[in-house]
């Protein structure tokens, strides 16, 4: 993130993640450490073409735009979250082409 988010600034972020949730409009993700409840980081699915897709995807092309973080301290997790993230969309989700930047 460009800066630490304030406490106000976080909670309009969750406000409006979750309007977008409700509208169906898009659907953001806490991953969580099952065991502890930890966050670990983040999933962003949005229709590709709205305000908060990936710029760089292809309305044409792809019908979903998918992003994800985790936070610094899990990096080795980055891999394993876009692996069962890519394999969620593809066996639960109706999209059929999602732009999903791969992981080396």
């Amino acid at each position: 993130w460009p800066h630490a988010m304030t406490l106000a600034e976080n909670l309009a972020d969750l406000e409006m993640h979750a309007r977008h949730f409700r509208e169906r409009r898009g659907f953001t993700y806490t991953v969580l450490e099952r065991s502890t409840s930890e966050v670990i980081g983040c999933v962003y699915i949005y229709p590709v073409g709205s305000p908060d897709a990936d710029r760089s995807s292809d309305p044409i092309e792809h019908d979903a735009s998918v992003r994800s973080w985790v936070s610094a301290l899990r990096a080795p997790l980055d891999r394993p979250l876009w692996a069962a993230v890519t394999e969620w969309l593809r066996a639960e989700w109706p999209f059929e082409h999602v732009a999903y930047a791969a992981r080396p």
